[in-house]
């Protein structure tokens, strides 16, 4: 029993859970950097890198029972977590960032919301085309095709138009395909003395 201020008894309830009332106001963007049997290391975008958040997440995952240990480094916006290294293990890992409202995909350092946001719902947009078409196309088949149907509609429609297209554009075509198409490979140097 209690006594409040004006000298009456009370009764306190017990609290028998504390309640986290934190909840992300946003998904938080997130880039897997690498991916080891046993260690997952994760890059948090640069919005996100509050201590507080970052201890949030470690807090929460360091309280899994397949999560061994969690690392944090706010600075730099990593994560690294070891856990029993089974498949389950990361499947389970993984459902516990996705609850924490952790979304995965390419981040930019110092990008602004709206880009992450973009960002963000192209990679959710990719991931319910990979679902649904059982992972056969994604949207990175999709938009090329696309395009090249687009082009195919034009020849059709428009004919071949040579004449229009700068010489300056033809050279470029030229060396860009030879690039990607033959690729640059750093030439190992040859050993003088074992030859």
């Amino acid at each position: 029993m209690l006594t409040n201020s004006h000298g009456n008894l009370t009764t306190m309830p017990k609290i028998q859970n504390k309640i986290n009332l934190y909840t992300p106001s946003s998904p938080i963007s997130t880039k897997v950097v690498s991916d080891t049997p046993g260690r997952l290391r994760l890059r948090i975008a640069h919005s996100h890198r509050q201590q507080e958040t970052m201890e949030h997440i470690a807090d929460t995952l360091n309280a899994q029972p397949h999560v061994d240990d969690v690392r944090t480094n706010v600075d730099h916006g990593s994560i690294v977590i070891k856990y029993g290294g089974k498949n389950g293990d990361l499947e389970d890992v993984l459902a516990t960032l996705k609850d924490l409202g952790i979304i995965f995909g390419e981040i930019t350092e110092g990008g602004t919301e709206a880009a992450t946001t973009v960002s963000s719902a192209v990679v959710d947009l990719n991931k319910r085309v990979r679902q649904a078409t059982d992972g056969v196309v994604d949207i990175r088949f999709l938009f090329p095709l696309g395009l090249s149907i687009l082009a195919v509609r034009q020849l059709i429609i428009k004919g071949l138009q040579f004449e229009i297209i700068p010489w300056y554009v033809l050279a470029w075509y030229s060396f860009d395909s030879f690039i990607k198409l033959h690729g640059i490979t750093p030439q190992k140097p040859s050993n003088q003395a074992g030859e």
